[in-house]
């Protein structure tokens, strides 16, 4: 199983950006699909954006089409999320796994410590 380590997270007013990363090791990361989830406070976790092997495939969920964009680095065994246009309902913890099912995105492994997002109105 791959190992996951997110960061990048921090407090942004609304209208801002951030970065997120997904660092990985342990197996070959380029073998797995991947995905970007979150938990906003008192929420379920919610899926936000998938990518395939090679990072051409991708989707995302309705509410951050247009303003995230994932995409990954196989030979940094790195998976990022930009975030542009920040709301104050992206204000959660952002979780990336490797998934079992690209679509739907079904996670595969243990949740990792994820990075709070805190976007300020």
């Amino acid at each position: 199983q791959v190992q996951l380590v997110e960061s990048g997270g921090g407090l942004v007013q609304a209208g801002g950006s951030l970065r997120l990363s997904c660092a990985a090791s342990g197996r070959t990361f380029s073998n797995y699909i991947m995905g970007w989830f979150r938990q906003p406070p008192g929420k379920e976790r919610e899926f936000v954006a998938a990518v395939g092997w090679l990072g051409d495939s991708k989707y995302y969920t309705d509410s951050v089409k247009g303003r995230f964009t994932i995409s990954r680095d196989n030979a940094k065994n790195t998976m990022y999320l930009q975030m542009n246009s920040l709301k104050p309902e992206d204000t959660a913890v952002y979780y990336c796994n490797h998934l079992l099912s690209f679509r739907p995105a079904i996670p595969r492994g243990d949740w990792g410590q994820g990075t709070q997002v805190t976007v300020s109105s």
